[in-house]
Order: structure tokens, then C-alpha cells, then sequence
């Protein structure tokens, strides 16, 4: 699991790699930013489409070598060619039209956003097969601890990708591009095609055709969304019930994420213009540029506490899955006298939300840029834990579910179904449609966010310059308000419950003639 959470690392760095340097980089090609919005679509609306629709083709695939595999090889491939060919735009479009070309500034821009689409797209495509290879090749009783690693790793990732930002690449290695984009480009380029090798060399994923054949209805496209509902409405409760509540919860986190820096930027303005509202262009410039740099290293604080909280939590909450015969599958877990009593990975949640809350709403008090730099800081702990506690919760219901279908976990009570009762009632609880329905539960709400936020920029943003906008704050607010439902939703989901389970000793199986 290791050397896979290595891959999720570089994955982040590439997206660190848009969402830094992105909009900086469209903007220099001369987009409107009316047009720069519509671009930025993408993201969610890959989201929504691309990671069920991979999900299901996955969970169908019988590729001797792997289901997750072709496309986690596929969408890498597509990113570090659509990153590369987005660093270099201008000089390919330069070198296919002719010199002073009236059309040149239009198609290089033209170019530039669909490889903005194609590196969503792919991006998603690897999410869907690295987050169902997880599930797929760690056991039950290591989930916990193979999603933290995930989470740790994507922490890893968001601090090498924010600390880019204060490094003059181009000077340090020059033979990889002449500009920070395009350094950055190549640096992740490397780093994805480098640890995905690894990733598919060193693990070997189970041969998909012990499932039996493929169903090719489920690899028609016009089929998708039927089986998307299909899917959906037969979701197994406990992963219904975490979609539930991360639909809430990325109401709050879509505004923090994409406005916290311009948030921090506000506050640090603001004294400037009361003081002197008449700032040349040249000034406002420059105050803004410093503006922004505050508000970037606001964010690698934040990165920072993230990822310190993704290392040091899990030691202190109790497994959520421990059945009879852990101990013996080695699944105990270091520093086990650390744990806090009652302290489950579901209560944890639900206190993460309540932080993000109360820090938003803090925004009320908040004055300065110190304030504003402790409060974003402070919602890298209830980052980290959405960056775990979720995918924990679903991979142990997940993998559980197909341990006690393949007999590896025996159920001895009645309240808990037994491997022949989850066959005959056909349970969609394949890990690449899950988690592909998981994430349409993360991207659906971030249009909802998106929509908010506008009507309430509408109702209060002031020009620019002028003096007492609150609306940053607003959307802020209206962030810590979708909070709090989704703690309350939070409460809602079951604790895991490992009474009547135990591993089936393989002597056992023998023993009784079975394979």
C-alpha cells in the first residue's frame, strides 16, 4: 500500500499544479475571466461523470493483469500528456501556424482549455482506479490504516505543491523549462509517470476472470446512467448514509477551498485603500500581488496542520474493524495503548465538522490577516479527516462485504448475512461503481456551492477598492452552515459492529473439502 499512496501523492502534486497555477496561466493568454469560470466547470462536472462511469467499466473489466490497472495506466498516460502539452502551448501553436497568424491568440487559448478538460477528465479516470485498487488489494481489517496512508500522502502532496510556489524553479533547473509552469509540469509529469510504474509493477492485483464473464450491457455508454441508478438505489447502507453526509459536507468545503486566498487577501487590502483610496494602477498591483502571497502561505500552513493530522489521528481512535482473528492476521496496530476509548472513526467525523463550522463562523471576529492565517490553519484538521474518515468508512464496508462473500470472514450471528445471502440478493457492492457514486456525492454539491456563493456575491460584493465588502465572509458562513447538516447527518451512520465476525482459518476450509 505503500508504494500506491506514493502514486496518490504525485497525483496531488498534479493537481496542486492546476488549481496554483491555473488561472494565473489561462489569464496570461489573454481569457476573460467570465470565460476562465466556465473553464473551471471541469472539475466537478468530471467529477460527477467520469469516476461512476470509470467505476462501473472497471468493476466490468477482465483484463487478465488487473481491472484497475488499464485505467489507472490509461488516465496516467492522458494527464502527463495533456500537462506537457498545456505547458508548451504557445510554442506548438506558434510552430503549426504561420507567423503573425491574426487566429494565433484564439486557438493557442482554444488549445489551452481543452487540455485544461482532458487533464480533469484524466485526473478523475486515475482517482476512480487508485481509490478501488485500494479497496481491492488491502484486507478488511487494514482499511483504516491503508486510507490514512492516503490521506497522509495527499497532505504530502498539497505541501510540496503550495511550497512550489516560493521556489524560482526556472533558475534552479533550467534544462526542464523556462518558465515556472512549465518546470512545474515536467517536475509532475515525472513524478506521476515514475510512481505509477511502481504502483503496477509491484502489485499484483487478482485475475478479474475468477469473477466469471463480463457483463457487456454494462460497457454500452447509452447504458450508463441506467446503471448508475441502478446502482444507486441499491447502495449498501452505511456508504448511502457517508454520501449523505459528504454531499453537505462539500457545500462548505467547495467556498473555503476556492476563496480562502482571496478571502486573507481582502482583509490585508482593506486598511490600504482606507487610507489611500486613490492607488495607482501600478500600487494596486503590487498590493495585490503581496496580498496573494499571504494568502498562498495561509494555505501551506494549512497543508502543513493537514498533514500532521492525517500522521498523528489515527493512532488515537479505536479500528473500526477488528474482527475475531485480527490479531492473528497481523492487523494489530502499533501504539494501541494510545487509543481513546469511544473515540470511533464515525465521531471523529462528526467533531471535524463541528471545527470547520465554528472556524467559519469565526470569520464574524476575525479582523486581521493572523486571525485569518489561525483560522484557515485550523481547518486543516477537519481536512484531513474528510480526506480519510470517508473512504475509511466505505472501503471497510466494502471490503467486509466481499470477505464474507469469498469466505474469508465467517459471520456467526444472524443479524449479519452470510457470503450465499449477499450472492442471491445481487449486491452492488463493487468498489469501482461505489466509489465513482462517492464522488458524484463530493462533485454534485460543488455546482450548489458554486450558485450560493454567486447569489450572494451578487447581493453584497462592493467594486473593487472599495472599502467594508463583507460577501467573502458571507460565502464563508454559508459554508459553516452546511457544516453543521452535515455533522447532524453524521450521526446518523452506524458504528462498525464486529460481534460474529471472525477469519476463517484456511485449515478449516481444508478440512471440510471446500476450496
Amino acid at each position: 500500500m505503500y508504494r500506491v499512496n506514493g502514486f496518490v501523492c504525485s497525483l496531488q502534486i498534479a493537481w496542486s499544479v492546476e488549481l496554483s497555477n491555473g488561472s494565473p496561466y489561462l489569464l496570461s493568454l489573454g481569457i476573460s475571466k467570465s470565460m476562465l469560470a466556465l473553464v473551471w466547470v471541469a472539475g466537478p462536472v468530471s467529477g460527477a461523470l467520469v469516476q461512476p462511469y470509470v467505476g462501473i467499466r472497471s468493476d466490468n473489466c477482465r483484463v487478465p493483469w488487473g481491472k484497475r490497472k488499464p485505467f489507472m495506466i490509461g488516465g496516467g498516460a492522458a494527464t502527463i500528456l495533456s500537462l506537457l502539452i498545456l505547458g508548451w502551448t504557445k510554442e506548438i501553436c506558434a510552430w503549426i501556424l504561420p507567423d503573425g497568424s491574426p487566429s494565433l491568440p484564439n486557438v493557442t487559448i482554444a488549445l489551452a482549455v481543452t487540455m485544461i478538460y482532458v487533464l480533469d477528465f484524466s485526473i478523475n479516470t486515475v482517482q476512480a482506479g487508485i481509490r478501488a485498487f485500494i479497496v481491492d488489494n488491502a484486507p478488511p481489517h487494514q482499511q483504516d490504516s491503508a486510507n490514512a496512508w492516503a490521506g497522509r500522502m495527499t497532505g504530502i502532496g498539497n505541501v510540496l505543491g503550495y511550497l512550489s510556489g516560493y521556489v524560482n524553479l526556472p533558475e534552479i533547473v533550467p534544462f526542464l523549462g523556462n518558465t515556472q509552469f512549465k518546470v512545474l509540469c515536467v517536475i509532475a509529469s515525472f513524478a506521476l509517470g515514475g510512481t505509477l510504474a511502481l504502483s503496477c509493477g509491484l502489485i499484483m492485483e487478482r485475475d478479474p476472470n475468477e469473477d466469471g464473464p463480463a457483463d457487456e450491457k454494462k460497457n454500452n455508454v447509452l447504458a450508463f446512467f441506467g446503471q448508475v441508478l441502478h446502482s444507486a438505489r441499491r447502495l449498501p447502507p452505511q456508504v448511502r448514509k457517508v454520501c449523505d453526509t459528504q454531499f453537505f459536507a462539500w457545500i462548505g468545503w467547495f467556498p473555503f477551498l476556492f476563496y480562502s486566498t482571496t478571502y486573507i487577501g481582502e482583509i490585508y487590502v482593506e486598511p490600504y485603500y482606507a487610507n489611500n483610496p486613490n492607488l495607482s494602477p501600478e500600487q494596486e498591483a503590487k498590493l495585490w500581488e503581496e496580498a496573494t502571497r499571504i494568502g498562498t502561505f495561509a494555505l501551506l500552513v494549512f497543508a502543513v496542520v493537514a498533514l500532521f493530522s492525517n500522521t498523528v489521528l489515527p493512532v488515537f481512535i479505536q479500528p473500526a474493524f477488528n474482527p475475531v482473528g485480527a490479531d492473528d492476521q497481523g492487523s494489530k496496530p502499533h501504539f494501541q495503548f494510545l487509543q481513546i476509548p469511544g473515540l470511533t472513526l464515525r465521531r471523529l467525523w462528526c467533531i471535524s465538522h463541528v471545527i470547520f463550522a465554528a472556524s467559519m463562523w469565526s470569520t464574524f471576529f476575525v479582523k486581521n490577516t493572523w486571525g485569518a492565517t489561525a483560522l484557515i490553519a485550523a481547518c486543516g484538521v477537519p481536512w484531513a479527516i474528510t480526506l480519510w474518515a470517508p473512504f475509511a468508512l466505505i472501503s471497510s464496508d466494502i471490503s467486509k462485504r466481499d470477505a464474507i462473500k469469498r469466505g474469508f470472514l465467517r459471520s456467526a450471528t444472524p443479524s449479519i448475512r452470510s457470503g450465499a445471502d449477499l450472492e442471491n440478493e445481487d449486491y452492488v457492492d463493487q468498489a469501482g461503481i461505489i466509489l465513482g457514486l462517492h464522488n458524484f456525492a463530493i462533485a454534485a454539491p460543488q455546482v450548489i456551492a458554486t450558485i450560493m456563493s454567486s447569489i450572494i456575491f451578487r447581493m453584497l460584493q462592493k467594486p473593487r477598492g472599495e472599502t467594508g465588502d463583507t460577501s467573502m465572509g458571507w460565502v464563508m458562513r454559508f459554508g459553516g452552515m452546511a457544516a453543521v447538516l452535515a455533522a447532524l447527518m453524521t450521526l446518523r451512520l452506524d458504528e462498525e459492529v464486529d460481534e460474529g465476525l471472525e477469519f476463517v482459518d484456511s485449515s478449516e476450509e481444508e478440512d471440510d473439502g471446500e476450496v
